[in-house]
């Protein structure tokens, strides 16, 4: 640990030790009309899990494991371990379960095409026929149907308890309809049966649920990334002095204990007694060890640096600012609305147009030409034609392009729906450190007396600073490294506690540190050096000072780096209509310093890590669609109760879990870049609905007979025809997002960042 440099820097994250359980309790209840689709969703999943079964018996074994390993730890967060791999492992099944039908329906389907008299007339080829072939097409149809179309037939069940028919009920009536026409077309011969349209609808089914299970990532469980920041057990200091090993559990308020180097916090608490810099950025998401001293509060689940810690607990279990942060991600999570899907309500629309048209079909035909097999052949042509080959896959291939483009692209999309309502975004709040700025100091301004040139100055201050870990040693080494710069051999290096750094390079004495340093050499401050270092504090800048000898030679301004991207990224989301709103921890100086270089004017600054996320929420009561751009622990509760919730990359596990989309090359040019993808997904699903639902609304009527007067008249076999040209439009259309432009232009004296990438 260096104890050198003194600074006017007030670590971010203060005040975390305050309890969080009070705040947030109005995400409870939100978005009620989320209730009832969660449960039609709970019920789809109760259906499927028989199905499922083998596919996530090892998940569900892992996830009994995990809770009793907590409960063993002691944590008191067993109970949440395992949550997230349930549900993706439950997920993961239903993808398993839909490929294996798929591919075994596929070749129970090849028999049925291949003996289709039809077939063999429009594509000019012959099977051989043998004694009992005129049964390969119902008996292979028969098990088509009791193996590919059972999933259909049981999650259209929740749909009509629910009186919201969607897409499960139009596949299930039509595929039945089929099914029963064609058996019963055995028994009673008519001019037509729909064994093979009754098997390709299944397969296409199956196959576009298949791609949609495949492209859509359920998020897992970030309660359980929280309780892993804390340890299983802690050191007791007894009254005699000595240490016992107890379960963090047994810890009460009042407690002392002992954190050793590199051990995990157990508890929050008052350091009584040692120094140390603590890692905080799991909970905080800022990159810079915090140096703590007696007095000073300490986060459980932070990680102690080189120094011997001894800690008064203050705050434990539902009390302690780690659960506190568990409770309002879980908050936020319940309150998350789901949207139906756009495909799923043109499903119900067509469901009800079908129903309509073959009552109308079998009341006009009727009355026509009495109540006959013409009859029933018409209806069954008009509920078998609704069915949606095209709407099927519209969406879901739309989706996968759409996931390659953004992985390909630096985005990992976790959520289809947050994609699907970026491209309507309000505003977009960005957490400052790590995310517009790197997270970590450098040297952005430096100042010398005359006859020192700055590469003089830095190569010196390097030499001073190289065997140094303290953030500002290194920031100076890399500014260094950067120019390319040599540094000279130090020799006698000392830390000077709260002042600086002192060595012997080339036989000079020089010293590295901040104001105190200055004060205690007693070293006179040149005029324009002095001004540099008083237009520095008003950027909220630190200000480190370089003497030799003596004399104070140098002065170097010291600030959390810009990244180049984020003056592109404000300007693009500017150009789109976008709010651009930064929020930070940090005093309102440097807030504005830096808002004020990037050219963003909503800034919420000194917000502690517990109410991130209620400053979300008070864009949202403004009606606005809001995004979060973050990457610590903090920004969780906020990543979650956003519309959108984007993480860093780089940003911690809990982060990454409680977000929508990843930015997985931290790069947040990507945000611009998931906005425009946003809006040319969407525009691509709408456009292949209409595609697919044109097919139903022109085939319909045909099929119902609206031209038999003029002697036109829409065949089964006819109407099969044009539901596979409507998918084979549907599907190029879909290929066709590949070509979407997510270039971002380029600023004057910016550097370009990753060109956009093209998908698979």
């Amino acid at each position: 640990m260096d104890d050198h440099h003194d600074t006017d820097e007030n670590p971010t994250g203060d005040g975390t030790q305050q309890d969080n359980g009070s705040h947030h309790q109005q995400g409870a209840g939100h978005h009620d009309e989320a209730v009832d689709g969660a449960d039609e969703h709970r019920v789809e999943r109760g259906l499927l899990e028989e199905e499922t079964q083998p596919a996530a018996a090892d998940e569900t074994a892992l996830h009994e494991g995990h809770e009793h390993d907590g409960h063993e730890g002691g944590h008191g967060h067993g109970s949440h371990e395992g949550h997230g791999e349930g549900h993706g492992g439950m997920h993961e099944g239903h993808e398993r379960m839909f490929r294996r039908r798929f591919f075994v329906s596929t070749l129970l389907s090849i028999p049925v095409l291949l003996y289709s008299d039809m077939l063999q007339e429009w594509l000019g080829f012959s099977v051989p026929a043998f004694p009992g072939s005129e049964w390969i097409n119902p008996v292979f149809a028969v098990i088509v149907f009791a193996y590919g179309g059972i999933p259909f037939l049981r999650m259209a069940v929740p749909e009509l308890k629910d009186r919201s028919p969607g897409m499960m009920t139009l596949i299930s009536m039509a595929i039945s309809v089929a099914f029963v026409y064609s058996l019963a077309s055995v028994a009673f011969p008519t001019q037509s049966a729909f064994f093979w349209e009754l098997v390709t609808l299944i397969d296409i089914m199956l196959l576009g649920h298949w791609i949609e299970m495949r492209s859509v990532r359920r998020a897992s469980s970030a309660v359980d990334e929280l309780a892993k920041l804390m340890p299983d057990t802690a050191e007791r200091i007894t009254d005699d002095g000595e240490t016992e090993e107890v379960p963090v559990s047994d810890l009460s308020e009042g407690d002392l204990v002992l954190v050793r180097p590199g051990a995990s916090v157990p508890a929050d608490g008052t350091v009584e007694e040692g120094d140390s810099d603590v890692e905080e950025s799991m909970i905080t998401g800022e990159s810079n060890p915090v140096s703590k001293e007696p007095g000073d509060e300490v986060i459980g689940g932070t990680i102690n640096g080189d120094g011997s810690l001894r800690v008064r607990v203050g705050a434990t279990g539902e009390e302690a600012t780690l659960a506190g942060i568990m409770r309002l991600v879980e908050e936020a999570q319940q309150s998350e609305s789901e949207t139906q899907v756009l495909a799923d309500r043109a499903a119900g629309w067509l469901f009800y147009v079908a129903l309509g048209a073959a009552v109308v079909t079998a009341i006009a035909w009727t009355l026509a030409v009495s109540f006959d097999a013409t009859v029933i052949e018409r209806v069954v042509t008009v509920l078998v034609i609704a069915c949606p080959h095209a709407l099927g896959l519209a969406i879901p291939l739309v989706v996968a392009i759409n996931t390659s483009l953004a992985a390909r692209n630096g985005m990992l999309v976790r959520d289809r729906i947050a994609m699907e309502e970026a491209r309507n975004l309000d505003a977009i709040v960005f957490d400052k450190t790590g995310t517009l700025t790197r997270g970590e100091h450098g040297v952005v301004d430096m100042a010398t007396v005359d006859g020192v040139t700055e590469a003089d100055a830095l190569a010196l201050a390097a030499a001073v600073e190289r065997d140094s870990e303290h953030m500002i040693a290194r920031a100076i080494r890399e500014a260094a490294e950067e120019r390319d710069l040599s540094a000279p051999d130090a020799t006698d290096f000392e830390a000077i506690k709260g002042r600086g750094v002192r060595a012997t390079v080339e036989g000079n004495e020089v010293y590295v540190g901040g104001p105190n340093l200055l004060t205690q050499l007693d070293s006179e401050v040149p005029d324009h050096l002095r001004q540099f270092a008083d237009e520095a504090g008003e950027n909220a800048r630190t200000v480190v000072y370089l003497v030799r000898d003596g004399e104070l030679i140098a002065a170097f301004a010291m600030a959390d780096v810009i990244r180049e991207e984020s003056f592109r990224v404000v300007e693009a989301l500017h150009d789109l209509g976008i709010e651009v709103a930064m929020l930070t921890g940090d005093s309102r100086d440097v807030a504005d310093a830096v808002a004020d270089e990037l050219g963003i004017e909503t800034v919420f600054a000194e917000v502690l890590p517990e109410d991130k996320d209620e400053t979300v929420q008070e864009l949202q009561d403004q009606g606005k669609l809001v995004g979060m751009v973050g990457d610590g622990v903090n920004d969780a509760p906020a990543l979650t109760r956003a519309d959108v919730g984007i993480a860093i990359g780089s940003g911690t596990d809990i982060a990454v879990q409680s977000a929508d989309v990843i930015l997985v090359q931290n790069n947040p040019m990507d945000v611009v870049r998931l906005v425009k993808l946003s809006k040319a997904s969407y525009r691509k699903m709408q456009e292949n609905i209409v595609w697919a639902a044109g097919y139903n609304v022109l085939a319909i009527p045909l099929a119902a007979g609206v031209l038999a007067p003029i002697g036109i008249l829409l065949s089964p076999a006819v109407g099969a025809l044009l539901m596979s040209l409507s998918t084979v439009i549907v599907a190029i259309n879909a290929q066709l997002l590949r070509r979407v432009d997510l270039s971002v232009p380029s600023l004057p004296g910016v550097a370009a960042s990753t060109e956009a990438q093209p998908g698979d």
